[in-house]
Order: C-alpha cells, then structure tokens, then sequence
C-alpha cells in the first residue's frame, strides 16, 4: 500500500463510530497500514532514516539491520537487509507490499527482540493449526484453505531458502523469499505471524475483493484504535527499556567482578 493510501484510524480524533471489517484468512487480508510496523521499530529505538519523497527506511540501533518500503517502483514492497557480523552471514528477506503488515510485523518484531534459546522450527507453528505438509523436489506446507504456502527448497549444499506466497483466484497476491543465511527464528516468526487463525482488522474500502476472503463488519471508535495501537508501542517500549537497563546494570557490575577476581576472589 502506497504511503498516501494509508488509512487515519490511529491517532484520529472524534468519537464517530467508523466501519471496519475483521478479515479472515489473513493472508489475503491486503496490506494494511504500515504503521503497524514502523511505530513499533520506533518505539524499540530504531531510527527513521527516510527521505521526503522517498522511500521509507529505518535503521536498528545497532546498525546491523535495514528495513526499507518502496512504493514506487514494481514489484515494490519491504526489503530487509542484515549486515554480516561476527556471528552472522549478511542476509536478505523481500516480502510484496500486499503482505499484511500483521505478517510482516512477524518478523521485524523479532528483529528488536532478542533469540530463544530454543532452535527454531519454521514448521510447527503452520502444523499447529492444520496446515499441511507435503514432501516433494520442495518440502510445502499448505494453509487449510489452500491459499498460502510456505516452501522450502535446497538446490545445492548452502543454497537452501524459504519461499511463501499467497493466492486468490485473480492470481498470485504476494510474494516474500528468504535468502540461505536469514536467521532461522526470524523464519519462524514469520511463519508463526502467517499461521496465526486471528483475523485481521482493516478499514472500510480495504478489503481485497475475494470470494475466499470472509468478513465480519464493526465500528470502532477512534479512540479504541488509538488505544489498540498505543498499547503495542508501549509493549515496545517497555521491552527496550528492560534490555537496555539490564545491558547497562551489567556494564556497571562488570569491572567490580573484574576487580574481585583479581585479588583473588572468584567469579562465576
């Protein structure tokens, strides 16, 4: 959805009900508003790096991420890049700009975030709720309307990657590939967000046109919105703000660890 598509839901003012629709399955939902993944990124200190006229671009506080959004060029869509580090390859995820920004926020809400300490598994949470897998040349899992796919396929020893797609009976809706290095929990948390059975909200007037899309009409205040949406960018910020406060008590503690083991004492 081009920037100046974006519906006013959050932040309006007044208290007329406005008519939105929840939007089910939600990989047809239609993009939606991409606030819903810039305002978290902002609010866990990344930095908006984009130029009037331009296409949009945050940075991580690290500077190890980039997220772009280009609306004006074809295919278009979120380009992600992660830079190579001491512990991880460069990478590259490109998702189409009719992704649903739930899906989307899947992932680069787990970019703030920090990593399970459990391997990931793209695979269980599409199994969880019924999709279902088919070994071939590609290992597909499959939405139980038959609609989504998420695919993974290794042609040669390092050249595995992950494919996802949607359709409806006007074709092929959206796209999003994975290169080989992508972290894999950053996989699963797309596929988490994919998988998801909620439906998604979206204004009146952005619903695809879809017979396999279903809908269920309500009005909402624009005060509700703007709460719903607040609510997210405090969970945001209060994640920072925890990570941040325990790196620096860490950081305060350090050299008194450091000091007691050198005369003598012993550290865990």
């Amino acid at each position: 959805m081009k920037k100046n598509q974006q519906w006013a839901g959050w932040g309006a003012t007044g208290q007329q009900a406005q008519q939105h629709y929840l939007v089910e399955p939600r990989h047809l939902a239609g993009g939606g508003d991409l606030r819903y993944v810039t305002e978290y990124l902002r609010a866990a200190g990344w930095k908006d790096k984009s130029k009037p006229g331009g296409p949009m671009v945050f940075d991580s506080p690290d500077k190890s991420v980039r997220l772009g959004y280009d609306p004006y060029v074809q295919p278009g869509g979120w380009a992600i890049r992660g830079r190579q580090t001491v512990r991880q390859e460069a990478w590259h995820a490109t998702l189409s700009r009719a992704v649903p920004v739930e899906i989307v926020a899947g992932l680069t809400d787990a970019l703030t975030q920090p990593r399970s300490a459990h391997a990931p598994n793209v695979w269980a949470p599409l199994q969880e709720h019924g999709w279902a897998t088919e070994q071939g040349q590609h290992v597909t899992a499959r939405s139980p309307d038959g609609n989504a796919f998420v695919r993974f396929h290794q042609s040669a020893p390092g050249q595995a990657h992950w494919w996802a797609g949607a359709r409806n009976e006007h074709g092929r809706v959206w796209e999003a590939t994975f290169t080989p290095t992508t972290p894999m929990h950053l996989v699963q948390a797309f596929s988490t967000a994919l998988a998801d059975p909620q439906p998604v909200m979206r204004p009146l007037g952005h619903v695809p046109p879809s017979k396999h899309v279903r809908t269920t009409s309500v009005s909402v205040l624009p005060s509700e919105l703007s709460a719903w949406q607040q609510a997210r960018i405090t969970t945001a910020r209060a994640a920072t703000w925890a990570r941040n406060s325990f790196a620096t008590n860490r950081a305060r503690t350090r050299p008194g660890a450091q000091q007691y083991a050198a005369q003598g004492g012993r550290t865990r």
